[in-house]
């Protein structure tokens, strides 16, 4: 029970996430029609548009690839992996895991001194502080970290398994 309560609750918040990646790429594509015919069109030129743009654009990224994506969905150069017997591909996921998790920790205070000095900084046209802009960033690295300590953990504590995608973290349908 409690383990269907819980998938029921993953899959309503990456249907959230989902959502959220949709109204973003929405907010782009109005925002581009908009630019192209003011433009081309209209000959006036709207500059907060590009800002828009540039905004939905960072943070659909960002987003998708924290949340919407997932493991099996990444590009990867697989030629050595596909043909390594499957213990050797737990050995190169835990191991690639546990390096992306190291990097991305050590890295974090400089990216978070840097999202947060540029709340003196702001965009020309909307005047947003672009410490906003940037915390998809922060969001990003928190929720990369999470997703591959548990691949890590699955590739090294998971049971043992002859199907490689097994191992990887699926999203729930």
């Amino acid at each position: 029970m409690k383990h269907a309560k819980t998938a029921g609750i993953s899959r309503w918040l990456l249907r959230r996430a989902y959502d959220f990646a949709v109204v973003l790429m929405a907010i782009m594509f109005v925002s581009f029609l908009l630019q192209i015919a003011f433009r081309y069109v209209l000959n006036q030129p709207l500059g907060w548009t590009d800002e828009v743009t540039v905004l939905c654009w960072l943070w659909v990224v960002l987003w998708s690839a924290a949340f919407v994506l997932s493991d099996a969905e990444e590009i990867r150069f697989d030629i050595l992996y596909s043909i390594v017997p499957p213990w050797m591909r737990r050995i190169f996921t835990a191991t690639a895991s546990i390096v992306l998790v190291v990097l991305l920790l050590v890295s974090l205070p400089a990216s978070w001194n840097y999202v947060t000095f540029m709340k003196r900084e702001h965009t020309a046209y909307l005047h947003l502080r672009l410490d906003f802009m940037y915390s998809i960033y922060i969001v990003f690295v928190i929720a990369c970290v999470v997703r591959h300590s548990y691949i890590a953990w699955r590739a090294i504590a998971g049971p043992p398994t002859t199907d490689p995608a097994a191992i990887d973290i699926e999203s729930p349908p």
